[in-house]
Formats: structure tokens, sequence, C-alpha cells
């Protein structure tokens, strides 16, 4: 155990995120033990169901223009399984809000200015992607296809096919995540006295 400033007993974990833990008198919140003492494996769960989402946009891309086949046959991997899941708007929305609330939640585990600031970025983005999934989970409920067209459309699929703009959509999002996570696992030489995470591979990384 270790004694704070105002002598309050602290809960010290080597798995620590924080400089500043929890008072141990005090019952931690589920986010804060996944940014606390689970932060280190949840936030490896959540980047294994990132990867292997952007994998299925991947393969779906290889099919269009490595195979020739036409989008509405191009399902990805999962698709070719389970087309019906693929083809559902559920399913998409779903992953768009799992990815958003996942970078909501593990934020405060990004205690560095760097690692956050790309974080955030990430957010950000994935904030209007749900919402371009909102409105076309919204039409497919419904039955009602805004801007006149025969399908549900999100706003800027107006201008861009669909496939094509969400894999620029998770590219966007999944680029600063990863240099978020690299600030996060190597933070720089200035910020290691706030790092106490056990995600950083070695304290001596400058950046």
């Amino acid at each position: 155990m270790a004694e704070s400033a105002d002598s309050r007993p602290i809960l010290v974990h080597m798995y620590a995120t924080h400089a500043d833990a929890i008072p141990s008198n005090q019952p931690a919140t589920f986010i804060e033990r996944l940014n606390g003492q689970y932060h280190e494996l949840a936030l490896r769960a959540f980047m294994v169901i990132v990867l292997a989402h952007w994998a299925e946009h991947l393969f779906q891309a290889f099919q269009i223009y490595a195979l020739g086949w036409p989008p509405p046959q191009a399902l990805g991997m999962l698709g070719m399984y389970y087309p019906w899941l693929v083809k559902s708007e559920v399913m998409h929305y779903g992953y768009a809000l799992v990815m958003l609330i996942g970078l909501w939640i593990f934020r405060s585990g990004f205690t560095g200015v760097k690692d956050r600031r790309w974080w955030t970025i990430a957010l950000g983005i994935q904030f209007w992607h749900h919402i371009e999934h909102l409105l076309l989970i919204i039409q497919a409920t419904t039955g009602h296809n805004f801007f006149g067209r025969p399908v549900p459309t999100s706003i800027i699929q107006l201008w861009a096919p669909r496939v094509e703009l969400h894999l620029f959509y998770n590219t966007i999002v999944f680029i600063p995540m990863m240099i978020g996570m690299y600030y996060h696992l190597f933070p720089p030489a200035e910020e290691h006295a706030k790092f106490q995470c056990s995600c950083a591979w070695h304290r001596g990384a400058t950046a």
C-alpha cells in the first residue's frame, strides 16, 4: 500500500494506468477498472475487434478489385458464410457503436499528451462515422429511404460509393488510433513520469 498527499490509502496495482490511483475506500466503477487493473487486457481485446473488422473491409476490397466480384456479392469473409448478417444494417451500426463506445471508454486510460490527442482525433472521426451508420439503420428500420434513393443512403454516400466510403472511414479512424497506440506503448521521454501503465513496452522509449 502507498500513502497519497492527504494520507488516504490508495490502491496500488501492477496494472495501474493512472498516476492518481483510486482510493481503496471507494469502489472502482466499471470504466475505472477497465482503465485500471484490467486496462491492458481490455485494450487488447478491443484492438482484436478493431483489427478483425479492418480485415473484413480489406478482404471485401480484395473481392471487388482483385477478384472482380460485383459489390453486392463482395461481402467479406464473414459474408461468405453468413450473407444475411453482413447485409443487415444492424451489424454495421452495432460495430460503429462498439467502436465509438470503446474509443470513449478507453480515452481516460491514455494519460499522456500525444497518445490522448491522437486517440481523441480517432474518437471524433468515429462519432461522424457512427452518425452515417445511424442514418442507414433508421432508413432500413423505417423502410423510408432518404434523398429519394432506392436504398438506404448516408450523407457522404451521395458522392462516394458505399464500399469505398466505409473503407475510407475505417482507414481515417484506424490511422490516428494506431498513432495514439504507438505513443501509449512508447511514451515520449518528457511524459515518462505520467505513465504507470503496463502497456508501455519499455520506459526508455523516446519519440
